[in-house]
């Protein structure tokens, strides 16, 4: 079948199309999530039990916050769909093909990635870090802050379990081998226990948890490439 071609105009069209289609399905998912933002936050709680708010606007704005993050999460197979749309219309069947199986893995590994943050990283790190707490010295966690922690933290383990398949990627189209994965292992090292470093609390539990699965999915690549590059 001949790929219809697009004007530059057209293409723009499409664009403000899908993306007004993608916004609202976000409020829209936003606004169900409201309805079940105490649902949520009740089970975004039990790593510490209770939080507080220390602004009269706190609690609002981190229900709004907690809706929108719901909202967006639930939005992803929608939001990916509409990203594949845009970019399949440019591709050929080949292509098409292999476009798909990256986006479908891709998303498989955000989720395992934002359900390892949650259930892994962020209870253990909660109990090392609420474990210098003493008689005099009493934890007060704020709603804002520990649901933007929350966030931050599963987005970011959802976004390093694409490391596999950023490297098939990069493999298949030639721009990494094997070899230069394997030759350059130490390295790639320093950088994961950096990026770990940025991206989670300042203390070194928290830290390895993040980097160790980080340096696994490296390794597994490494044998992933090994096969895509045969």
């Amino acid at each position: 079948m001949e790929v219809k071609r697009l004007t530059f105009v057209e293409h723009l069209e499409e664009l403000r199309s899908r993306l007004i289609k993608s916004i609202i399905f976000l409020i829209i998912a936003s606004c169900i999530s409201y309805a079940f933002k105490d649902i949520i936050l009740d089970f975004v709680v039990r790593p510490v039990g209770k939080l507080v708010f220390i602004a009269p606007q706190e609690a609002f704005i981190t229900n709004i916050k907690i809706a929108f993050l719901a909202g967006l999460y639930l939005s992803l197979p929608f939001l990916l769909y509409e990203v594949w749309g845009f970019i399949s219309v440019g591709l050929k069947g080949k292509e098409k093909k292999y476009a798909l199986i990256f986006g479908l893995f891709s998303f498989i590994n955000f989720v395992l990635g934002i359900l390892f943050g949650y259930f892994i990283i962020v209870p253990i790190g909660m109990r090392f870090l609420l474990g210098f707490s003493r008689d005099f010295i009493v934890p007060m966690l704020s709603m804002g802050r520990y649901i933007s922690f929350i966030g931050t933290l599963t987005f970011v383990s959802g976004v390093i379990f694409e490391l596999p398949i950023a490297i098939l990627f990069l493999t298949k189209i030639g721009v990494v081998t094997p070899g230069f994965l394997s030759k350059n292992r130490k390295y790639a090292i320093v950088i994961i226990f950096i990026i770990a470093a940025i991206f989670t609390p300042p203390d070194i539990i928290t830290q390895c948890l993040m980097a160790v699965p980080l340096i696994g999915l490296y390794e597994l690549s490494i044998v992933l490439s090994r096969f895509v590059r045969r």
